[in-house]
């Protein structure tokens, strides 16, 4: 009886089941779509698509705010009889809402890199066909995506206003030409130094404050020494000054080659020699950007 028990028993412990595990024969998608999909992914992320209510907030306030913004400066353009074109320029747009796209910034950066770090998630990506430029080249192009849906929405919305106020065609149309190019460096350049600021650690909030460091703290400093070079007699050092700030560096390229208005102390304007200065650096802060975040991942990706 006991040896009857004891084998059944051991055939109970033994028992084999099959899971249906096979081999795969469908056709490999590989890195093409693996890189759109992550770029796909992390653009939806950006305004908390797919993602909790809660993440929705914040990404969808901010946009609302720019765009209401914009629809309430077409509204007292087309209410005023006398106007011939809209109280504020295309490129001028975005430098005077610079704080609403540095909190938007500041609060989807993280959210974009820090979460795969914080969970240790990268080494999974790198083990699909998926490589750390892949992972990069989607992360950057999906946040400068989002920043240029951010800053465009509203220019759009500047530019159908202004037609249907009638305003004239050509001067609308190449100022709305005009803030598209700046927007999309803007968004460029801010989201290369966000997503350096934001890889650098693991932890949400400090990324969080790296952001807005970089971006209000160099303005204001910026902003400040400039006023003093004004005030000093040393008109010639404010051009040169605007060369230390993600925002100035954006107001010097576009009032250079875009026809913006300066921003600067007095209304400063950089030189063509300048302009090609600002833009130099520009694009050599998001190459630098660029090969930060590829030195990083290179690191965690292990």
């Amino acid at each position: 009886m006991s040896s009857e028990t004891g084998t059944v028993a051991g055939s109970d412990t033994s028992r084999i089941h099959n899971i249906g595990y096979r081999s795969y024969d469908g056709p490999r998608l590989g890195r093409g779509y693996a890189r759109r999909s992550l770029y796909s992914q992390s653009l939806r992320g950006a305004f908390g698509l797919g993602r909790s209510a809660k993440s929705k907030v914040l990404p969808m306030l901010l946009s609302g705010v720019m765009c209401m913004i914009a629809a309430i400066i077409v509204a007292v353009a087309i209410a005023n009889p006398a106007a011939t074109a809209l109280p504020i320029k295309y490129t001028a747009f975005a430098i005077y809402l610079q704080a609403v796209i540095g909190l938007f910034l500041a609060a989807q950066a993280p959210q974009s890199v820090s979460r795969d770090l914080r969970f240790k998630s990268v080494p999974l990506y790198f083990s699909r066909p998926i490589e750390r430029v892949d992972y990069v080249v989607a992360k950057l192009a999906a946040m400068a995506s989002a920043l240029l849906i951010l800053t465009g929405t509203p220019l759009l919305i500047l530019y159908v206003g202004a037609l249907l106020g009638k305003f004239d065609f050509a001067d609308q149309t190449k100022g709305f030409g005009q803030g598209l190019v700046s927007v999309a460096l803007l968004s460029v350049l801010f989201s290369a130094l966000g997503l350096v600021m934001a890889a650098l650690t693991p932890r949400r909030g400090f990324g969080v404050a790296a952001v807005i460091a970089v971006l209000t703290i160099t303005y204001g400093a910026v902003s400040t020494v400039q006023a003093i070079a004004w005030q000093t007699g040393s008109e010639g050092a404010v051009e040169w000054l605007g060369l230390f700030s993600p925002i100035t560096l954006i107001g010097g390229v576009q009032s250079a080659f875009l026809g913006a208005d300066s921003a600067f102390p007095g209304g400063a304007v950089p030189g063509a020699g300048a302009g090609v200065v600002y833009l130099i650096v520009v694009l050599a802060l998001v190459a630098g950007s660029y090969a930060v975040l590829m030195r990083r991942y290179r690191r965690v990706g292990l």
